[in-house]
């Protein structure tokens, strides 16, 4: 099983995820205090693209990783992939 080993990469996961954490708490905090279901609604849907985001870095970031384990690309490959990667990364978030 592939270990997210990138510390920058497991850094940013890090931080999207307390983020989204502070938007649940926000969530709750909102429905404790008798917000309107419209408003609870609306930060529901940040908090699920929130998540969908950092799964999505998550996921490219193992996808680099096993590139670079198995691949072993020289430097002009590594850009290319890395081009690849964002514009991949690009791609399926238009499709949230």
């Amino acid at each position: 099983m592939t270990v997210l080993t990138n510390e920058d990469a497991r850094t940013d996961v890090l931080n999207r995820l307390r983020r989204a954490e502070g938007q649940i708490r926000g969530v709750q905090r909102m429905i404790e205090e008798g917000e309107p279901c419209l408003k609870i609604a609306q930060q529901f849907s940040a908090v699920r693209k929130a998540l969908d985001s950092t799964y999505m870095r998550m996921t490219l970031c193992f996808m680099e990783q096993e590139m670079d384990d198995h691949l072993q690309p020289n430097a002009t490959q590594k850009e290319s992939l890395a081009v690849m990667l964002k514009d991949m990364e690009t791609l399926l978030a238009r499709m949230g």
